[in-house]
């Protein structure tokens, strides 16, 4: 990790103690500082990462009432963030610590409820079929595929591919709004002193877009790196709709399978591509849980575009972490 001296003692953390905390699957890289003017992380986001996004958000969350972090100073052009400490209680902590999970996650349903009402700002990029698309084909098309048969895909399975996605996605197109992406307990913050839906911190927003409001909820509660209890889940499902009442259900249900199953497939195979790329095997161990994830979509009627594709060329025996890989 990098430590920038003249941009740390420029906003006074020149002298605190630094203490780099445990990354995670992307290449950002975060210290606690302690001893400067107020508790704070210093990101550490190297090209080809880009920290505008997330100050940019970061400004428009805060203003529109949400907990997330305020960025003290920025040099955007480095790479380098100061950005508020929230402590350590996030809840997949807490969750691990044997915290009720109940009550968490109401409240991070509460809390998404609130930030899908709200006016996401100008600019973000579309998180649409075709880049649904685009990002399921980077993992599962460019990683699972040839390490399960041991060659390429055709191009005439990439194609397909995304003729079953687009027309999987097409009838929920219609639902936009922004969307975090990666809206699950680690990236969830339990803040005591707070309020309503201001309790949840939330964190890692940097790749926000516009899309379908069920994306967030997909990724809260079919987690694709923890375990959710069913009655956790309708809890958490009825918690969202009720405060959001002007949304179809049964069309909300639709676009939660369809986007589940998408969600599934690509991150499913990420864990292939992290082991194979980047030397992060661990992350292995959650691939039968989203390849079962993945089963229970495709069971869906929404889902059935994407289920005859995979029936015609990946035998359910295959469907799995393939043997080389894990």
């Amino acid at each position: 990790m990098r430590f920038p001296e003249p941009f740390l003692a420029a906003h006074g953390y020149g002298s605190a103690a630094r203490h780099p905390l445990a990354g995670d699957a992307d290449l950002r890289r975060y210290a606690r500082l302690t001893g400067g003017p107020r508790p704070a992380l210093l990101m550490d986001a190297p090209p080809p990462q880009d920290v505008r996004p997330f100050h940019a958000l970061a400004r428009h969350l805060l203003a529109a009432g949400f907990s997330v972090p305020e960025v003290i100073a920025a040099d955007e052009a480095a790479g380098f963030l100061l950005v508020e400490d929230f402590g350590d209680a996030t809840h997949a902590a807490l969750l691990d610590a044997g915290a009720d999970p109940l009550p968490l996650y109401t409240e991070a349903a509460e809390a998404l409820a609130a930030l899908h009402a709200t006016p996401p700002p100008p600019g973000l990029p579309a998180w649409d079929a075709g880049a649904m698309t685009r990002a399921t084909a980077a993992t599962f098309l460019d990683w699972w595929w040839p390490a399960a048969f041991g060659a390429p895909p055709a191009p005439e399975i990439q194609a397909e591919l995304g003729e079953a996605l687009a027309e999987m996605l097409a009838p929920h197109a219609g639902a936009r709004g922004f969307v975090h992406r990666d809206y699950f307990p680690a990236n969830l913050m339990r803040l005591e002193d707070r309020k309503g839906f201001r309790r949840t911190g939330i964190l890692d927003f940097q790749d926000a877009a516009i899309g379908h409001p069920a994306y967030d909820l997909v990724s809260l509660v079919e987690d694709a790196r923890r375990d959710v209890a069913p009655e956790i889940r309708r809890a958490t499902l009825a918690t969202y709709l009720a405060a959001r009442p002007g949304l179809d259900r049964a069309s909300f249900l639709g676009a939660m399978a369809a986007c589940g199953a998408q969600r599934h497939l690509r991150v499913a195979a990420l864990w292939v591509r992290l082991a194979r790329r980047d030397n992060k095997p661990g992350y292995l161990v959650h691939g039968p849980r989203c390849w079962a994830l993945l089963d229970r979509s495709l069971s869906q009627p929404a889902c059935a575009p994407l289920r005859r594709f995979l029936d015609r060329h990946v035998p359910h025996e295959m469907r799995r972490n393939p043997p080389e890989a894990a």
